[in-house]
């Protein structure tokens, strides 16, 4: 059986992947997740009636500013120059779905900060509407987050 190589242990610890010999590539991911409500406090939300104030608009800066923190959250992560944030939302008869899109100039992946964004939303969404969510007994039966994932991943030479 071939030994494990892990890329972030050495023998003295963990350490931060090295990237200082990779190319400077255009690199864009997308990444998107779901999370299940209550129609009615979806409909609540399509007419701006979140007594905490507009839902989408609160998540959708809170993705761009998770995007911007990703490294100071997820540890290992390189701090990337981030040159761009699109955050998208579908809005259902059951469920919200948060698509964000990020783009880099530079030498790692940008996958970690859209997926991050995307959770940092969902999560938002969630905290915004949980007075409307929960039951009776102060519980969420209904409310779900879920399918978070990276769509797609793309890295270009630059011009």
């Amino acid at each position: 059986m071939e030994e494990k190589k892990f890329t972030h242990l050495t023998s003295s610890g963990v350490h931060m992947v090295e990237v200082g010999d990779k190319p400077v590539l255009r690199r864009t991911a997308m990444a998107r997740g779901i999370i299940k409500l209550q129609e009615d406090n979806i409909n609540l939300i399509k007419k701006g009636n979140i007594k905490k104030g507009n839902v989408l608009t609160t998540a959708q800066i809170a993705a761009i500013q998770a995007v911007k923190s990703t490294p100071n959250i997820i540890p290992l992560c390189h701090p990337i120059p981030v040159s761009g944030v699109e955050v998208e939302f579908e809005v259902a008869s059951d469920h919200v779905q948060v698509t964000v899109v990020v783009k880099s100039s530079g030498k790692t992946g940008v996958e970690m900060e859209a997926i991050t964004g995307v959770s940092v939303a969902l999560l938002t969404i969630w905290d915004m509407v949980k007075s409307v969510e929960k039951d009776e007994n102060g519980q969420y039966p209904s409310t779900c987050i879920s399918n978070i994932e990276v769509v797609k991943k793309e890295k270009e030479i630059p011009i």
